[in-house]
């Protein structure tokens, strides 16, 4: 009977070990489900930024290059007007460059 008796506490501790062993393995499943489910939700959460910030990006895109556009057309617009008075007023034209060039060169001039 003291075989009987020691062999009941064994049992009873390879009984405690195995629960334990289940319990731990029940604890690491579920905490990798739950990095599964965190991975998987920071996933969705940063494809859903990338598009946004694509989307903005485009939007942004879209208006510089007309911005650009306008720009562009002005500038081109300025120019013909300004050789058309050139050719209109030449006399004009030349006595404003030189009064520009001569105003210029008195203010950065030093003394």
């Amino acid at each position: 009977m003291s075989d009987e008796n020691q062999n009941e506490p064994k049992s009873g501790l390879e009984g405690a070990k195995s629960h334990a062993k289940a319990a731990a393995e029940e604890l690491r499943a579920a905490a990798e489900a739950k990095a599964r489910e965190l991975r998987d939700a920071a996933e969705v959460k940063a494809r859903e930024f990338r598009d946004a910030a694509t989307a903005k990006a485009n939007e942004f895109r879209g208006r510089a290059e007309e911005y650009y556009g306008e720009a562009r057309q002005r500038a081109q617009t300025w120019q013909e007007e300004s050789e058309v008075y050139v050719r209109q007023n030449p006399l004009k034209a030349v006595a404003g460059a030189l009064f520009a060039g001569v105003m210029i060169g008195l203010l950065i001039r030093k003394d």
